[in-house]
């Protein structure tokens, strides 16, 4: 089932998301609905705050970026209670983009390497060391677990350059291409 994107001002894409505990009912038909979403809305992650869940679950599915980024050949992932063990301290800054903040693009600075510990959906754990384009998908989905979106990272000039976009988006007068829930409807 397709689930609706939680678009910016949503209150729950700033609550930092609990953890999913492991009686969570339904979690394969979560995580599937999720997949579909994501496919739907033509992106490469969603976390749960995304579709209105307050729960440390992500998913990713990169390889149609395998030939821009060999390291996302194959990337697909479920994540369940993410937790980094480790970043890099050098970073890199390219442009990134959120299905919760439809028409807006920054370049953001990101860890190159990181090491994740999580859950799948069988919760098998899982220690994974990750760079490049697939580090940075990571952080940018584990980011949304902690109540910040990927635009808290650009500097105050960026974000007022953006703010009309932004109040765009909180007024509902922002068109997408996939189901979405704003927090206020147009008329």
């Amino acid at each position: 089932m397709i689930l609706p994107v939680y678009l910016y001002g949503q209150p729950v894409l700033r609550k930092e998301a609990e953890d999913v505990p492991r009686e969570y009912p339904e979690l394969k038909k979560l995580v599937s609905d999720m997949f579909e979403t994501m496919y739907n809305a033509d992106g490469v992650g969603l976390a749960g705050p995304q579709v209105g869940l307050s729960l440390r679950i992500l998913v990713i599915d990169a390889d149609v970026l395998r030939d821009d980024f060999p390291e996302c050949k194959g990337f697909k992932r479920t994540m369940i209670n993410p937790e980094f063990l480790e970043k890099s301290e050098e970073t890199v800054s390219m442009e990134e983009g959120c299905l919760s903040l439809p028409g807006i693009h920054e370049k953001v600075y990101r860890s190159v390497k990181v090491r994740v510990k999580y859950f799948d959906e069988n919760w098998t754990e899982h220690d994974e060391m990750l760079e490049g384009f697939a580090a940075r998908v990571v952080q940018h989905e584990c980011e949304h677990l902690t109540g910040h979106v990927f635009i808290d990272n650009v500097s105050a000039i960026r974000r007022q350059l953006n703010k009309g976009k932004l109040n765009n988006i909180i007024k509902g007068t922002v068109r997408c291409s996939y189901r979405t829930k704003a927090v206020k409807k147009l008329k």
